[in-house]
């Protein structure tokens, strides 16, 4: 019963994000695309995607935190993105070319997940002019978000990123770790332990 509520509920979540990136999707697009999507739910600490593996679905973040990261030659993990609720929690390279992805996904939190399938999105595609619509938008929101963090490298010291970082994300700040926000900001933990001493 508890795992019906969910699936309703998280369905609801996807139609909306769905309708908020494009507002021009028909009420039958919408019913023809929920009919394809399944429920996940994650413990903590459990991968989503692994580097090597090809992302099938895409997961639309309906409770819960992750992190995505890599590893460096040397082991070391640099966190690249964290993905919490009306996010997607994709490779997005990995999932559309349908190639194996260099990325580790991983739960901060126990999570629940709505998934549609490549298969099904092709499908949703070629059947409907405005989910085609929809998949440009999201690839550009992400090439958008991509760009952005590569000139926040570039034109912003490390104060910067770490200000830039609690202004978008607010709600955010408490549930991670100084380790995994330190490589995110590309900085040394005692030097982002010292800037937020300072401020």
């Amino acid at each position: 019963m508890e795992e019906s509520e969910n699936f309703n509920s998280a369905k609801r979540a996807f139609s909306n994000s769905l309708l908020e990136i494009c507002p021009d999707l028909a009420e039958k697009e919408l019913e023809f695309i929920l009919k394809k999507v399944s429920l996940t739910q994650i413990r903590s600490k459990t991968f989503y995607l692994k580097a090597g593996i090809v992302q099938e679905s895409l997961g639309f973040v309906y409770s819960g935190l992750l992190r995505s990261y890599y590893l460096t030659a040397d082991g070391k993990e640099v966190t690249t993105a964290f993905l919490s609720e009306n996010s997607t929690a994709t490779d997005y390279r990995s999932f559309i070319q349908q190639i194996p992805s260099k990325f580790y996904i991983k739960t901060l939190e126990p999570c629940i997940f709505i998934n549609l399938s490549y298969n099904s999105i092709q499908e949703c595609y070629s059947r409907f002019k405005n989910f085609e619509k929809y998949g440009r938008l999201i690839a550009e929101y992400l090439l958008i978000k991509r760009q952005n963090r590569i000139e926040s490298f570039l034109f912003e010291n490390a104060e910067q990123r770490y200000l830039n970082f609690l202004k978008n994300n607010p709600r955010l700040i408490n549930r991670i770790t100084l380790t995994h926000l330190s490589s995110f900001l590309g900085i040394e933990r005692q030097s982002l332990t010292r800037i937020r001493k300072n401020l």
